[in-house]
């Protein structure tokens, strides 16, 4: 039996390199260098078919431990509700009004990046704020 040892996750949008970007300032993930014999992005995708230009980006973890994260360009836009979102844990092993000030704190950075806060979920004692990227894209700061 095989055990999947890496996976990346995928983003359907429609301007990859500006979600990617964005993602990289959440996650504190890099633009990897591209491919050999360009000094840039900028260069590589000039030298792509004009219908190719854009249609995809990619950052990862500069740490290695988390995945790759791919965003591919798609037609059409987003109209429901992810059924797959990413979780950013903020505030992880915290409770309470800690926990609630890791995760305001955190919305209050990502907000000025472009990300909208939908709504907190509190009860007290475990919270969780559920967000939007720059696309729309929820996910979760917990």
């Amino acid at each position: 039996m095989s055990l999947v040892k890496q996976f990346q996750v995928t983003f359907d949008c429609a301007e990859p390199e500006r979600v990617a970007r964005f993602w990289c300032e959440v996650l504190g993930y890099v633009v990897p260098p591209p491919p050999k014999g360009f000094a840039t992005w900028d260069n590589f995708d000039r030298s792509r078919p004009p219908e190719d230009q854009g249609s995809w980006f990619a950052c990862s973890d500069p740490s290695g431990v988390g995945p790759r994260l791919f965003f591919q360009r798609v037609p059409e836009g987003k109209v429901v509700k992810n059924r797959v979102h990413l979780c950013v844990r903020v505030g992880t092993g915290l409770v309470g009004e800690e926990r609630l000030a890791a995760l305001e704190a955190e919305c209050a950075r990502l907000v000025p990046l472009g990300a909208v806060r939908v709504r907190l979920l509190y009860d007290g004692n475990d919270s969780c704020i559920v967000m939007q990227d720059i696309e729309g894209n929820e996910f979760c700061l917990d």
